[in-house]
């Protein structure tokens, strides 16, 4: 669940976030935000063994020097977003300007280059199957820098997104318990958001902890009904909270796609399995030959090396594994905050 925030920072703004590594405290500060992204303060002072003050200095210092982030995200299928994942194959020279004009749109997440420069992959959230040909039909096709594209659903998400990830932090087991809620709700109807929660979103797209009455006033609500409002919407897991961290502030340099091929009977046990590895901030089964797709962070190649041959490899039912390194990110989570509306439109 890692990278750098937008794709319009800067090259001095990615250097100086590349030499930094965060110490234990900061670490486990950002593993409590990944399990609960609106933990109050004091509750996470108490559970660090730490002052108020010490928790809320670190919190400013990261995200006032752009470290981290939290956002609120509604939760895609819960809300009635079809989700893909593309791979695009373009020409040498074009792919970082394919993949910088794919991160602008706001219904399109987890902008990657990848492979040798040559290959952009992306998550697509349409509100409609209007909006999904739409962009894989028409508009994407008429990119002559665009070779080819390939286009795989989201079938279910083992970790990630709503499914959340403990990451490779320093929080005790415990700890991490303490934090977490109940299991996410994936069954039920379809939520329809209307234009306060949407309102609500709005602004928790660009900060996830943004207070009750700043809240309020974006929805027109009153204080305690955009608190009951969130309280329900988190309730019907109709949104989660995310923290935008570029991973090399935890040590992790090494990232790939894999996808890898599993026998249909045991897809449900390696999902999980991959999903439970603390190196994996996304995992979920898509439709193709290959059916699972794995992000994996390692420290370093010979991490992954290790990851690969030491827990995929023990994995019954794997029957293929493809890596696709992951050379740089140009967008992640941080979608959905302007100008594109998930509450139905009203009656003609």
């Amino acid at each position: 669940m890692m990278e750098t925030m937008q794709s319009g920072q800067s090259g001095q703004g990615r250097q100086s976030r590349q030499a930094v590594e965060l110490d234990g405290l900061d670490r486990a500060l950002v593993q409590a935000l990944m399990i609960d992204g609106r933990v109050p303060f004091s509750r996470l002072a108490e559970l660090l063994a730490v002052s108020d003050q010490t928790v809320i200095r670190r919190y400013r210092r990261l995200r006032g020097d752009g470290l981290i982030r939290v956002i609120g995200l509604p939760a895609g299928p819960r809300v009635g977003l079809a989700e893909s994942w593309l791979r695009l194959q373009c020409l040498p020279d074009a792919a970082l300007a394919v993949a910088d004009a794919l991160a602008r749109r706001p219904d399109i997440s987890w902008v990657t280059l990848n492979s040798g420069g040559t290959e952009v992959q992306c998550i697509t959230k349409a509100r409609t199957r209007e909006d999904h040909d739409e962009l894989l039909l028409r508009r994407l096709p008429r990119t002559r820098r665009v070779t080819s594209i390939t286009a795989h659903s989201v079938l279910r998400s083992f970790t990630g997104g709503p499914q959340g990830w403990v990451g490779p932090g320093r929080l005790t087991e415990a700890q991490a318990v303490a934090l977490a809620g109940p299991p996410v709700r994936t069954d039920g109807p379809v939520v329809r958001l209307d234009a306060a929660e949407q309102a609500m979103l709005t602004v928790l797209g660009s900060d996830g902890r943004a207070g009750f009455p700043e809240l309020a006033r974006a929805a027109g609500l009153s204080e305690s009904t955009a608190r009951r409002r969130l309280e329900q919407l988190r309730e019907r897991g109709a949104c989660y909270f995310d923290v935008e961290i570029d991973p090399r502030l935890l040590g992790m340099e090494s990232r790939a796609a894999l996808l890898i091929t599993v026998a249909p009977a045991q897809l449900a046990a390696v999902g999980a399995a991959v999903g439970g590895h603390p190196e994996v901030p996304f995992a979920a089964a898509i439709t193709g030959s290959a059916n699972l797709l794995a992000i994996v962070l390692c420290r370093d190649n010979d991490g992954l090396y290790r990851y690969l041959t030491e827990r995929i490899g023990a994995l019954t039912g794997v029957q293929h594994v493809e890596v696709v390194p992951q050379l740089r990110s140009i967008k992640r989570a941080g979608m959905l905050t302007d100008g594109y509306r998930l509450i139905d439109p009203p009656p003609a």
